[in-house]
């Protein structure tokens, strides 16, 4: 009796000792899959955070491409002024400027605006005067010369005895110049000459 009781104890003893092996085994290997899955996990979770490389292109600023240089063909204030009658009165030419013809419609018309300044205090007479309507140009290329348009297309006469001491009087003339000349030498009477003016448009 004693040797049965003995035996089932010693195979009760194996069957729980098998037990516990086989339930160790399975706590092993699940715990092996949970860390394998951690694993992964953390993997994926970290390579999702990592940003992906981008290549990246240096935003360009707008550059202010340079213009070409505007040149501008209108006479400047105080660039051509010249002596008249000596140094009794000086002539300043303030535009030269290409105008349609209102009767041909042509543009082969300079409007010639000057300011004629009387500079002597004494010894002006009755005969200084300036005949703007008589004013003349000059192609400087060709030697062209080219007159006024007519009579009643300018101011006429400017007496010097009429105008004050420092004081100023405006004129004005029309010549006919044909179109695609830019530049003229221009001719006042009594006055010096100016030489390769400007045409505006």
């Amino acid at each position: 009796m004693s040797t049965f009781l003995s035996s089932v104890a010693v195979l009760l003893s194996t069957l729980a000792l098998g037990c516990s092996g086989y339930v160790a085994y399975e706590l092993f290997t699940l715990r092996e899959t949970l860390n394998a899955t951690n694993t992964n996990t953390l993997s994926n979770s970290t390579r999702t955070q990592v940003p992906s490389p981008t290549t990246t292109t240096p935003s360009k600023e707008p550059t202010a491409s340079p213009s070409p240089a505007t040149t501008s063909s209108a006479i400047q204030p105080g660039q051509f002024v010249q002596p008249a009658f000596g140094n009794k009165a000086e002539v300043e030419l303030l535009s030269a400027k290409r105008i349609k013809d209102p009767q041909t419609g042509n543009r082969d018309v300079i409007n010639v605006q000057m300011r004629i300044r009387r500079l002597a205090t004494d010894g002006v007479s009755g005969s200084d005067i300036i005949s703007v309507s008589s004013t003349t140009a000059r192609n400087p290329d060709t030697s062209e010369t080219y007159k006024g348009v007519a009579l009643d297309r300018s101011t006429g006469s400017v007496s010097l005895f009429q105008v004050r001491p420092q004081a100023s009087a405006d004129a004005y003339v029309w010549l006919r110049v044909p179109d695609g000349i830019n530049n003229l030498d221009i001719f006042v009477p009594d006055t010096a000459a100016f030489k390769n003016v400007p045409i505006s448009s």
